[in-house]
């Protein structure tokens, strides 16, 4: 019965070359072919790095330089693409891709500049190019002589080399593991802020329409009918008046409300301490804050901070049936850490529709930590953890 190889099988079987017999297979003639390749291939990576790094160093001290440089990178990245599948074809090292730079979504032409200044995989390029050349000269003279002198030990003698081979491309030449992993970390963040903020801003636009703006809209209609009725009926317009006056207070009301949800006055005035007490005082449940902190964080943290404690003691007063919650915020190195506790019921989870899902999420977009503790029958315990950022303005009370 023929075996059925499966695309596992066949990535082993590529990754892992056969044992290296006296026998001349297909294996050992691919790896005798990559050998003898190896001297013409160093030669064009050599001469293409020296002379790219040597002309643009030499006109770094005009405009031209640092571009010539840029492109210089840029043409070292199709060099190593065409090492990478030489190394496929031949030796079966399955090398990844790595990202392309980005650069038309760059601002600016010297943000672009410097992006492909500063690309690592086109810097490690040149050095393969560099280190090759030796390595190049050795195998394809040994290779040589070997296939009229050495050939008994030839497979055995080209496995060797090549080993040496695979293991080059697969640290030159391969993505960074760490850097491809955080560019889709930051990808996948950036969508996440994008996606907040457009949810937040229809938000903001729904609860004007449906809210102030209305009620502005009635206040207007009001206004106009009691212009109307001033010299017909004065008591009636007067009424109007009154109503309108109570429609103003309630629209002024609405929009401090809406403003305290996008940012309230309090934090930017005084702080965390004094916008979470606040923030206490509308909890249904007695909440205990505490907030241990010798400086105050960037501005922007301080408001993901806030506005985490403000849903989470809202999730507290909805659906903790809780007796009493605490609150607490304080710093411990570069990170700044909350607690929220209560001695409610439990069975809080990311994805139980209190919100918290949309909080993990805010927080990861920024490097942050959010984790929930809630066990059947409390008590429930959220930490959440962001970085700390020095506040750059340094205006007292500010």
């Amino acid at each position: 019965m023929t075996e059925r190889m499966t695309p596992q099988s066949v990535r082993d079987h590529d990754e892992h070359p056969p044992p290296a017999r006296l026998a001349l297979d297909g294996h050992t003639w691919r790896e005798i072919a990559y050998l003898l390749a190896n001297l013409p291939m160093s030669l064009v990576g050599f001469i293409y790095a020296v002379t790219v790094l040597s002309t643009g160093a030499g006109l770094t001290v005009t405009v031209i330089g640092l571009p010539v440089l840029a492109a210089g990178l840029a043409g070292a990245r199709q060099i190593g693409k065409l090492e990478r599948a030489r190394a496929r074809a031949l030796l079966g090292v399955r090398v990844d891709e790595p990202t392309p730079l980005r650069l038309l979504r760059s601002r600016g032409l010297v943000q672009r500049l410097w992006m492909a200044l500063k690309d690592p995989v086109g810097w490690r390029t040149m050095l393969y190019g560099f280190i090759r050349l030796p390595w190049g000269i050795l195998t394809f003279t040994v290779t040589l002589v070997s296939l009229f002198v050495l050939w008994p030990i030839l497979p055995f003698l080209a496995r060797g080399l090549t080993n040496v081979d695979r293991a080059m491309a697969r640290v030159l030449l391969s993505p960074s593991d760490e850097l491809e992993r955080r560019i889709a970390e930051l990808e996948s963040d950036r969508g996440v802020v994008v996606d907040t903020a457009a949810a937040d801003l229809r938000r903001i636009e729904r609860d004007l329409h449906d809210g102030a703006q209305a009620r502005l809209v009635n206040l207007a209609m009001g206004l106009g009918l009691a212009k109307e009725k001033l010299l017909e009926d004065p008591d009636a317009a007067a009424a109007m008046v009154d109503e309108a006056h109570g429609e103003v207070k309630l629209a002024l009301q609405e929009l401090r409300d809406l403003a305290r949800g996008i940012h309230p006055a309090v934090l930017t005035d005084r702080g965390l301490d004094a916008a979470l007490s606040a923030v206490a005082t509308r909890c249904t449940v007695p909440v205990k804050v505490t907030v241990d902190l010798s400086r105050r964080p960037a501005a922007a943290i301080e408001g993901i901070a806030y506005f985490t404690v403000s849903e989470l003691l809202q999730n507290v007063s909805k659906h903790s049936a809780a007796r009493s919650a605490s609150a607490d915020v304080w710093r411990s190195e570069e990170r700044l850490l909350i607690q929220v506790r209560d001695d409610g019921r439990g069975g809080a989870r990311l994805d139980g529709g209190t919100g918290m899902a949309g909080l993990a999420e805010r927080l990861d977009a920024v490097d942050g930590v959010f984790a929930v503790d809630s066990p059947v029958g409390g008590p429930t315990t959220v930490t959440a953890e962001l970085p700390w950022r020095d506040r750059e303005d340094k205006t007292p009370g500010r």
